[in-house]
């Protein structure tokens, strides 16, 4: 369809010459006389840009910029002026303009800044739209967190998967890279093919390249056959090189190859052999500071870089602990035939103030701790491991809360100490009600009943 254009100016002959020629170039073109009826007319039906004069009678081009910005942030609006001062241009860009155009108007420019301003737009309509598609596609029930960090490192997940590009998923250990490549491949057109994962870092180098390649009868004492590697098990498939800052520079030359050429030659042999894989690897290494330590091949570092896929630690998500502990928890009270219903508040506390050194698998390990440990319904700091419960903040003098020796609670008025219990895991789970409601053991209504009744609600 043909672009839909708005042009608002309060100069009857003026507004009439630009309808006129605007439709002339092929646009849909409306006139308002008002920035009320630009308003009013924009707010009837959508357009694809806006085109306004800034000196007007009662509402003004910059005060229509934001009233149009408030409606609709994604509309480009341009502005018209005759007066070429350096404050009015910086104000309707601040404010969210695309661009300003000098009074009276040069039309190659006019029409030059229209077409890249509607190109500006359909790309980034494009662009979400095909984000939002891969969102909607992208299957990743193993990795767990809507922070903003982990949304991010999904949607490029997302873009990354359909390709056939080398991705390199970095991280310290713990993460969850290994979680990234699975995903990624199960994304895949290779999804159906294998998914073959090599931790470098576990083998010696003679075993490593015997490994990853293969070997020939006799390449070495103990070879009594011949054996297939690794790449030839993930042909039309994904292999997924895990800790491949640890490989040693002789094999550093042989993946190279293989990325390159994707052929392989088994340890012992002097035949190339193609192979079809899809190369994920994943490192806890810096490895730019690995190839300027000499340690690693700077080709290979490039080759292995054409897409980074950075997972964070868990202590720049801590949203997400809740989420991940709750998950932890379903897990390992089933694996265990326990009824373990959810965490006391200063377990909770524990693990939000934790800096988790150990990351996601550190957390897991310490739930699984505790739900052996537990002799109730709910798991407390009391089993977890000595490091994370030593991580609960203490109490400063007259702040209120709730102590952890029951001396601290004599005297006290049930309503009191319910309440505060309430409001203090409340604040642990960062305002998320249900999960508060699942920690608490009541259901979320009767958390709102009682967030009404204190005011908090």
């Amino acid at each position: 369809m043909k672009p839909s254009i708005l042009v608002v100016d309060d100069d009857p002959g003026h507004l009439s010459m630009l309808t006129t020629v605007l439709s002339g170039w092929d646009y849909r073109v409306e006139g308002a006389a008002s920035g009320q009826k630009a308003l009013a007319a924009i707010r009837e039906k959508p357009r694809d840009l806006v085109l306004t004069d800034v000196r007007m009678a009662g509402m003004d081009g910059i005060e229509v910029l934001r009233a149009v910005k408030e409606y609709n942030p994604a509309m480009p609006v341009l502005i018209m002026t005759a007066y070429s001062s350096v404050e009015t241009a910086v104000e309707a860009l601040k404010n969210g303009a695309y661009d300003y155009l000098i009074k009276p108007l040069d039309m190659d420019v006019l029409r030059l800044t229209m077409d890249r301003a509607l190109d500006h737009l359909r790309l980034r309509t494009e662009n979400r739209a095909l984000k939002e598609r891969l969102a909607e596609g992208f299957q990743s029930d193993e990795i767990i967190g809507q922070s903003p960090a982990m949304k991010e490192l999904l949607d490029m997940a997302a873009l990354a998967a359909p390709t056939e590009a080398t991705v390199l998923v970095t991280g310290e250990s713990g993460t969850g890279k290994e979680l990234v490549a699975r995903a990624i491949h199960l994304n895949s057109p290779r999804k159906n093919g294998p998914l073959i994962t090599v931790n470098c870092a576990a083998l010696a180098e003679t075993l490593l390249e015997s490994e990853l390649f293969g070997h020939e009868k006799g390449a070495f004492t103990g070879a009594d056959r011949r054996r297939e590697g690794r790449f030839m098990a993930a042909d039309k498939g994904t292999i997924f090189l895990d800790e491949i800052g640890e490989v040693s520079p002789a094999t550093q030359a042989k993946l190279l190859r293989v990325i390159q050429e994707r052929e392989i030659e088994r340890v012992g042999g002097d035949r190339p052999i193609g192979v079809d894989v899809r190369i994920l690897a994943a490192t806890n290494r810096d490895l730019k500071a690995e190839v300027e330590a000499g340690r690693f091949r700077e080709d290979l570092y490039y080759r292995l870089n054409v897409l980074v896929l950075a997972v964070p630690p868990l202590r720049e998500r801590r949203e997400d602990i809740p989420l991940l502990a709750a998950h932890f928890l379903g897990r390992f009270s089933k694996k265990n035939r326990k009824s373990v219903k959810g965490f006391s508040p200063g377990a909770m506390e524990a693990f939000i103030h934790h800096p988790w050194p150990g990351n996601v698998r550190e957390l897991e390990n310490a739930v699984e701790r505790g739900v052996i440990l537990a002799v109730g319904d709910y798991l407390t700091e009391r089993e977890l491991p000595p490091g994370v419960a030593a991580a609960v903040p203490e109490a400063p003098p007259g702040s209120g809360r709730i102590g952890h020796d029951p001396a601290d609670l004599a005297g006290q008025p049930l309503e009191d100490i319910e309440q505060r219990a309430i409001l203090a895991t409340l604040k642990e789970t960062g305002g998320n009600k249900s999960e508060a409601a699942r920690v608490l053991g009541i259901t979320r209504a009767t958390l709102h009943k009682k967030l009404k009744k204190y005011g908090e609600e």
